[in-house]
């Protein structure tokens, strides 16, 4: 655990919750409340006494939907799905079961905080592979990194932190290039509903062998009710079924209840709003700030129009606005994240006090 930092989100959440009035930009989650019919499914489930354990795998109405659409969408005949306790519950999950001590895996930089650290707590190491300035997947660069110990490579498209989506030529030469060297491929899809430029696509298209994590937290503003789902191989998935009877047991059944009733919910206006969120922010930010990515998912990455980003961020502090510099995600210190889920008015004043700090 002493290889484990705390959190530098977490330490942001600490600061946004002692101060007055702050310009709250840094929330990784949606702003807008969980729909109304999932929110009935969850208290009618615990009214109607589903409270207990379900087996591990999930209940057997919600495990079949999505196997239904996961067929649908892949038609691989050996693809199989399963309910976790959250996508962060999933992603441990699939690394404890494939990373031995001293494997590595491959994470692009900048990542999504867990990463490096779940594959230090599977006993791995994590290589980075930089893809600034414009967050693209160089294949060159995954081909000359993959050696004897790749177990793995994590990708996450739409990205947090950047927003980056990745084009289909970037997934499809991933997924073929993972299958030729046999190192098994992760998929964080967690905000496959979020893409504002061009379609979302999952590597598993094009390679068979795939592990996809997914959930219901940012499309239905569940995070706090810790649902997610896996699907991939057979021989894997039964796998990450037995550790997670020995870890988490299973997801909460009433959550699982509710989720049944996610899957029939319309959250385009919710997407919209976010398009339209996005698209203000770069009008008004675009001539002051290089903002790259910013495709998908709820975020910027913007670079520091001056000094470290954590020098940056601490000046927005001292302004009442909190941002996320880009050094919890990435080994460079040049970027910091703006969250867009947020209402009209917050990013609004978030926009004076950027303005004004790119100007100083």
């Amino acid at each position: 655990m002493h290889k484990i930092d705390a959190s530098g989100i977490r330490k942001v959440f600490d600061l946004a919750a002692s101060m007055k009035n702050p310009i709250n930009l840094s929330i990784g989650q949606p702003h807008f409340d969980t729909p109304a019919a999932v929110k009935a499914a969850l208290v009618s489930a615990v009214e109607a006494g589903k409270n207990v354990y379900t087996a591990t795998q999930g209940i057997a109405p919600l495990r079949e939907a999505l196997q239904s659409r996961v067929q649908a969408e892949y038609g691989h005949t050996d693809r199989q799905t399963f309910l976790t306790s959250g996508t962060s519950g999933g992603l441990m999950l699939a690394l404890a079961v494939l990373v031995n001590p001293g494997d590595e895996v491959i994470a692009f930089d900048p990542w999504f905080v867990m990463y490096k650290h779940l594959v230090t707590l599977a006993g791995g190491t994590c290589r980075q592979i930089d893809t600034y300035p414009d967050f693209r997947i160089d294949l060159d660069q995954v081909r000359d990194a993959i050696t004897p110990k790749t177990k793995a490579i994590l990708c996450n498209s739409p990205c947090n932190p950047t927003g980056y989506v990745a084009t289909a030529a970037e997934m499809q030469g991933l997924a073929e290039l993972a299958a030729e060297k046999n190192v098994c491929l992760i998929s964080d899809e967690i905000y496959r509903s979020f893409c504002y430029e061009r379609p979302f696509v999952s590597p598993a298209r094009w390679n068979d062998q795939t592990i996809v994590i997914d959930g219901f937290s940012k499309s239905h503003s569940m995070t706090g009710l810790r649902l997610g789902f896996a699907h991939g191989p057979d021989h894997i998935i039964q796998q990450m079924i037995k550790l997670q009877q020995f870890t988490f047991v299973c997801a909460p059944q009433p959550v699982q209840w509710a989720g049944l009733a996610a899957l029939e919910c319309d959250i385009s206006d919710r997407v919209a709003a976010y398009a339209s969120n996005r698209q203000f922010l770069l009008q008004e930010l675009g001539n002051l700030y290089d903002i790259q990515g910013s495709g998908g998912a709820f975020y910027l990455f913007i670079k520091s129009p001056y000094g470290t980003a954590t020098e940056f961020t601490t000046k927005a502090i001292e302004n009442q606005l909190l941002i996320i510099p880009g050094n919890v995600f990435s080994q460079r210190d040049t970027h910091f994240r703006v969250s867009f889920a947020a209402e009209h008015q917050t990013l609004e004043r978030g926009v004076e006090v950027l303005k004004r700090l790119a100007r100083r």
